[in-house]
């Protein structure tokens, strides 16, 4: 009986992993057993580093909203506290972007806050 060693699929794969490593350096690009190694590295990274991207935003964020409520006299987490008192649901996405672009909509929440 003949050896079956299923060429299609064994092919398909090595491409597969060979397309995602165009553009790597050298032999990480050509050889298959390197790009492979690299192509998970590269997948591990991509999957920590989304997490480590939302944390980045939420620091920058909280910087933000920090130095725009400092300059109405008052710390970040008293006006925090002062939004979850009050009710009111914005997040610090929404707080940091209008310090930054809309500062008197922001001095209007800070008052309202106080």
């Amino acid at each position: 009986m003949p050896r079956s060693v299923n060429a299609v699929a064994s092919r398909r794969r090595r491409k597969k992993i060979l397309k995602a490593a165009r553009g790597y350096f050298g032999a990480r690009s050509k050889v298959y057993t390197v790009a492979k190694n690299a192509v998970e590295k590269a997948l591990s990274y991509a999957y920590r580093d989304r997490k480590n991207k939302k944390r980045a935003f939420r620091r920058l964020w909280i910087a933000r909203i920090n130095a725009a409520t400092r300059q109405h006299g008052m710390s970040y987490s008293k006006f925090m506290y002062g939004l979850s008192k009050n009710g009111t649901s914005l997040n610090r996405k929404v707080l940091a972007d209008l310090a930054m672009n809309h500062p008197e909509q922001f001095k209007a929440i800070v008052d309202k806050v106080k």
